[in-house]
């Protein structure tokens, strides 16, 4: 008797196995689902920048191409629009004042530019090396997400190393696109003097934005932000912006202790 009496209750033991494991994966589920959903202020306050930093964006876009406002410096066609992308009114105010003066068409119609700042050779030096940081985490962070790279068992690290990898090859991309006098030398010129001029201001940058991703990655979100979501964009667009005042510092000692001397698109 107790044998059968065994066999009865070990189908009854299995069930209440399964459905104890089922209810702890429903609960588990449940429970970063709510993690995944993000207050209703912040989504509207995410989906509000990225109109802001978009529009502004295009304000500098069709001035450039549309309204005729070249660069003399072809580089800086792609550097003030994507300053844009993360400082957005404000790269549109400093694009006005020290960008669109230096154009062929805005010298014909005015003459001599107005007189600059003093900080402006400091700045737009410092948005060249956060365009090549822009620029990286824009190309790297999707290709990341979409291959479900992982390294200790977290995106975040993939994400970081393709940034910085993305950014050191457009800043080299950007070197080599003005050295076209150097001939069969170009590769090699490019290369050194990005090492020599903007390696230090890039690597600060990503470093501080590193620090930024990483608090917010593993301690606010608990690792459930991803591209799809405005948030997602938003905490970049944070990142970015501290990226640039911790990268400033370095752009001046570089400045003033002559290893950066080539200051393209900096007002004469």
């Amino acid at each position: 008797m107790f044998e059968a009496a065994s066999w009865v209750a070990f189908p009854q033991l299995v069930a209440g196995c399964v459905t104890s494991a089922a209810t702890d994966i429903a609960l588990s589920a449940l429970e970063r689902t709510e993690m995944l959903v993000q207050p209703t202020w912040l989504v509207m306050l995410a989906w509000a920048s990225l109109f802001v930093v978009l529009a502004s964006t295009a304000v500098v876009v069709v001035d450039q191409l549309l309204l005729g406002y070249r660069q003399p410096v072809k580089i800086m066609e792609i550097v003030w629009p994507a300053t844009a992308l993360y400082l957005g009114p404000a790269a549109v105010l400093t694009y006005r004042k020290w960008g669109r003066p230096q154009s062929p068409r805005w010298l014909d119609r005015h003459g001599s530019p107005p007189r600059t700042s003093r900080h402006a050779p400091t700045t737009i030096q410092t948005y060249h090396c956060a365009t090549h940081c822009t620029l990286g985490v824009i190309i790297a962070t999707p290709i990341t997400y979409g291959v479900g790279l992982e390294i200790f068992g977290s995106t975040l690290w993939p994400e970081v190393v393709g940034d910085y990898i993305g950014a050191v090859a457009i800043g080299i991309a950007f070197r080599y696109s003005t050295e076209a006098h150097a001939g069969g030398r170009r590769t090699w010129v490019a290369m050194r003097k990005f090492f020599r001029g903007d390696l230090l201001t890039v690597s600060v940058f990503e470093f501080a934005l590193l620090g930024w991703l990483a608090l917010m990655h593993f301690l606010v979100f608990h690792e459930t932000l991803r591209p799809s979501s405005p948030v997602f964009w938003l905490i970049i667009q944070v990142g970015l912006i501290i990226g640039f005042f911790a990268a400033w510092p370095p752009t001046l000692l570089l400045i003033r202790r002559g290893v950066k001397t080539e200051l393209l698109g900096t007002p004469q």
